[in-house]
């Protein structure tokens, strides 16, 4: 346990008016529900539109000539085919082929890559990435911004009775805009499966933004929770659960990052353990797993294979509201890894069926 105190992010007295529960989280105090609790807050963003705070992310730019040739050498993403107005997911390495985070990197054009980074992570990525930066590129932290999540299938009537312009950005669009007079950093993209944006504020006009949002009669306030049991059911990776430092990208099912040039040229760090990994093959793989009844198998429970052998381990797992059922993912023996493989979740002390199931549980709905 640490005495220090949490970090707030720009919106808290606003989770605690509207009755948010707050939790420590990544060195920050976070809403994880609000009254109507996480179940509600979940289906609600699954048919109308939810409001996250997600403030206590880690915002930054990338300057100068040679920028994204800078965080090509350290993701194996391709940022130098990025588009000005394009966002793409990514993952950065260390020198041992495995991930140290993922991240969204965003072209906003005249060498200036703009990137969000987990919470968690920000005070190794930012210097990581700064000790591997040639003197024409700089990073600068926007300690000074807020983030905002807006998901759901309303969330593009929402935003557009603001920015009307947000209505035409395409799936992993990037745009520069005024929103209630505030210079804004909006993506359409989200970590829940479902269609929405991200949006970069600036703090002081934070809890404004997110007040008009909320007043909007599709709009609900949504708290950590549902944020983790959303992305779960969309198959989509948590780090420190899913991925971490011992997570190399192949066994992560994660490869479909790397363009065919990137793996091409394989010039990325870490990239020869991500090679070698690649062409002998995983000796486990990340797979979704369904609990057969009702009885969800949480983080860390062990899997078993037919015979009773040691298979592999949960790394996230809880109720699927939307599914109407308990979902899991985790990383099983390679020859465990194919659909429909039976395998057993113990428990409290009890082996309990389970089978692989293709993911995601819940069908993605971004916007194409």
């Amino acid at each position: 346990m640490t005495d220090e105190p949490l970090n707030l992010t720009p919106l808290d007295a606003l989770h605690r008016e509207l009755g948010g529960k707050m939790v420590p989280f990544a060195g920050y105090s976070m809403p994880v529900q609000y009254p109507a609790g996480i179940l509600t807050e979940h289906l609600h963003c699954r048919a109308k539109a939810g409001l996250f705070d997600v403030s206590h992310m880690g915002q930054a730019s990338l300057r100068g000539p040679g920028a994204a040739a800078a965080l090509e050498a350290l993701v194996p993403g391709d940022m130098i085919g990025l588009q000005p107005g394009r966002q793409k997911y990514t993952l950065l390495m260390t020198a041992e082929g495995t991930i140290l985070d993922d991240l969204m990197v965003a072209n906003l054009g005249e060498d200036h890559l703009f990137l969000v980074v987990n919470a968690s992570r920000k005070h190794i990525d930012l210097p990581h990435i700064a000790a591997h930066l040639p003197k024409s590129v700089m990073l600068e932290s926007h300690t000074d911004r807020a983030l905002l999540a807006l998901q759901g299938p309303e969330a593009v009537a929402v935003l557009s009775r603001f920015a009307p312009e947000v209505a035409a950005m395409p799936f992993m669009g990037f745009i520069t805009t005024r929103l209630l007079g505030a210079t804004c950093h909006i993506s359409r993209s989200g970590y829940t499966g479902e269609d929405g944006y991200e949006i970069s504020i600036p703090a002081e006009h934070a809890t404004e933004i997110a007040r008009a949002l909320l007043a909007e009669p599709e709009v609900m306030p949504i708290g950590l929770g549902a944020r983790d049991s959303l992305r779960l059911e969309a198959g989509l990776c948590l780090y420190g659960n899913d991925i971490d430092e011992t997570t190399n990208p192949v066994e992560a099912a994660l490869m479909w990052v790397m363009s065919k040039r990137r793996k091409t040229d394989w010039d990325f760090l870490g990239a020869n353990k991500v090679r070698a990994m690649l062409e002998a093959g995983p000796p486990r793989k990340r797979v979704g797993i369904q609990p057969e009844g009702r009885a969800p198998a949480r983080g860390h429970t062990e899997i078993r294979a037919p015979d009773g052998s040691h298979a592999g381990e949960i790394t996230s797992g809880g109720f699927g509201p939307s599914c109407n059922a308990p979902v899991a993912m985790g990383y099983v023996r390679a020859d465990l890894a194919a659909v429909g493989t039976a395998l057993s979740l113990m428990v409290r002390g009890k082996p309990l069926p389970a089978r692989v199931v293709a993911l995601p549980f819940f069908p993605h709905r971004y916007v194409r």
